[in-house]
């Protein structure tokens, strides 16, 4: 590995561990911006179900994000030609909601900054002071922190042209990362904030209208294999990703119309990995409301 790259990865892991102590989960990226462990199912001639990491091993995406240190560090060395990390969105304590505007330098390029404030006098809402990322392509993305209790999808200008959302299962990029555009670093003077509470007209913007879910039947063998999908996907998390986990396996128990069902078998699996039982339902409520809210 070259000198600069080597260099690129130490304080790519550097910024990532800075990351993980304010509470942000993060994954090691590549210069293209894409998790930087490909998956270890890959060559396998019949892929399994759907997995989320519940094989153990690493190269699930955003779901390999954590804020423990040694298993960051596992993360980086598995992947030494990392260069950057991203960020998970829609993860507790922030609930992260990134506001991705894609201004373009020159008079042909969108002024999404100015399409947001628009939003914002149109609907009667402020854009917090907050932490803003700047790209190396002239973009900008704000943070802000959402409630536990609402998911916030990714999207791609729907909320306006030129304006992509990151939210829950999505990731942004951290400040410091080097890609093949460019270094991501932080707009002076939002570098010390913690992302602002996003504005309640601003979420509501951001939250898709309800849509109806499929329940399976009671006893079905469809929702017997996903419960012990979840079980499972559960039990496999390691420090700094228990909660992540939990919260995430509940949402998909809700959605599904498993939530009553498993809540019990989900707080045992989490109390299993080291999770209090009270912190454990706390998280499976949210989970419910967060979906509740949805539906």
């Amino acid at each position: 590995m070259a000198t600069t790259d080597r260099h690129a990865a130490t304080l790519a892991l550097a910024h990532a561990l800075s990351a993980a102590e304010r509470g942000l989960a993060v994954i090691p990226l590549s210069r293209t911006k894409l998790p930087a462990l490909r998956s270890p199912h890959r060559d396998e001639p019949c892929p399994p179900a759907p997995c989320h990491g519940e094989c153990g091993r690493p190269g699930h995406g955003v779901y390999d994000a954590t804020t423990d240190p040694a298993r960051i560090r596992e993360l980086f060395t598995a992947a030494p030609w990392a260069t950057g990390y991203g960020i998970a969105c829609g993860l507790p304590p922030h609930h992260l909601i990134g506001i991705d505007l894609d201004d373009k330098p020159g008079p042909e390029g969108p002024d999404c900054s100015a399409t947001l404030r628009e939003l914002a006098l149109r609907h009667l809402f402020s854009i917090p002071d907050t932490v803003v990322v700047l790209t190396p392509s002239g973009g900008r993305h704000l943070w802000l922190s959402g409630p536990p209790d609402v998911v916030v999808p990714n999207s791609a200008s729907r909320l306006a042209p030129g304006i992509d959302v990151r939210g829950a299962g999505g990731y942004l990029v951290g400040p410091g990362s080097r890609t093949e555009h460019g270094v991501y670093g932080t707009e002076p003077g939002t570098a010390h904030l913690a992302p602002a509470r996003c504005p309640r007209a601003l979420l509501r913007l951001l939250t898709p209208p309800p849509r109806g879910r499929t329940r399976p039947a009671p006893g079905s063998s469809s929702g017997s294999a996903q419960g012990e999908g979840l079980v499972q996907f559960v039990l496999g998390a390691r420090a700094g990703q228990r909660n992540t986990r939990l919260f995430w396996a509940a949402c998909r128990a809700y959605e599904s119309g498993l939530g009553e069902t498993l809540a019990p078998r989900l707080t045992t699996a989490a109390t299993q990995t080291g999770l209090p039982a009270h912190e454990a339902r706390a998280t499976i409520a949210s989970a419910a409301r967060a979906i509740g809210n949805r539906g």
